[in-house]
């Protein structure tokens, strides 16, 4: 990971200082939620439960072949949108995400950084391609729903607003009555960006290796962090 610069530094402390709503992404910046309970192998299984309908042919090979649940899940909208297959495929979705949910890895540093921002005053949403129900589970298990509650704004069946598409975000900021340049978006892949980007707001790169930070980078982002805790230490310089 690339050590920041001071200017980086001081792009991380500016942004945080004119934050005063926190849009986080969920399965990165808050946990890794197929930490034990592997993506590849949930996507795998959509692929399989779609070949074994007969509807091998719905994807192409570079599809089936995909190691990320949503792109078999956004492929099949795309073909057959709004109908009864995406949702019974959403469903399965968010049934593995559940199951998942029990063995996420609480991303380092997440949780004190989120209760430091909630005691001094910040306002915190997610916005997620992750099952809302995904998420609501996780923050019971942490403890952490009061800070987030109920700004929750995650999948639902129109599948065509996921990220990229700012909806989520977009919702967020009507839902918490906040301007867009007075919010800041945590968010660790380049959907995470776009999104933010489209939808106005800054955004806060988190990137837990090299591959991930070149991503962000590529995408744009301009201030990505290695780890949350530099996001703590400047939020409790400003409290």
């Amino acid at each position: 990971m690339t050590p920041r610069t001071e200017n980086e530094t001081a792009q991380l402390r500016e942004l945080i200082a004119r934050a005063r709503v926190v849009l986080w992404d969920f399965d990165g910046p808050i946990c890794r939620l197929f930490a034990g309970h592997s993506a590849e192998g949930v996507a795998d299984g959509l692929v399989e439960w779609l070949e074994g309908r007969g509807l091998r042919g719905l994807l192409t090979e570079s599809e089936r072949e995909s190691l990320d649940p949503h792109v078999v899940l956004r492929a099949v909208d795309r073909r057959h949108p709004g109908s009864d297959l995406v949702a019974e495929l959403e469903e399965r979705l968010t049934q593995e995400e559940l199951r998942a949910a029990a063995s996420a890895m609480p991303t380092a540093w997440a949780d004190p950084l989120i209760r430091t921002w909630t005691a001094v005053g910040r306002r915190l949403a997610i916005t997620t391609n992750n099952s809302p129900r995904v998420v609501a589970r996780y923050l019971e298990s942490r403890g952490l729903t009061a800070c987030f509650a109920p700004h929750v704004y995650g999948r639902t069946q129109d599948l065509h607003l996921l990220k990229p598409h700012p909806h989520c975000l977009n919702s967020a900021l009507r839902g918490m009555g906040s301007a867009p340049a007075t919010a800041l978006m945590i968010g660790d892949t380049p959907t995470d960006y776009a999104a933010a980007r489209d939808a106005g707001v800054p955004f806060l790169g988190y990137a837990r290796n090299e591959h991930k930070e070149k991503l962000l980078r590529d995408a744009g982002a301009t201030t990505v962090v290695a780890s949350l805790e530099a996001v703590l230490k400047a939020v409790r310089l400003q409290a």
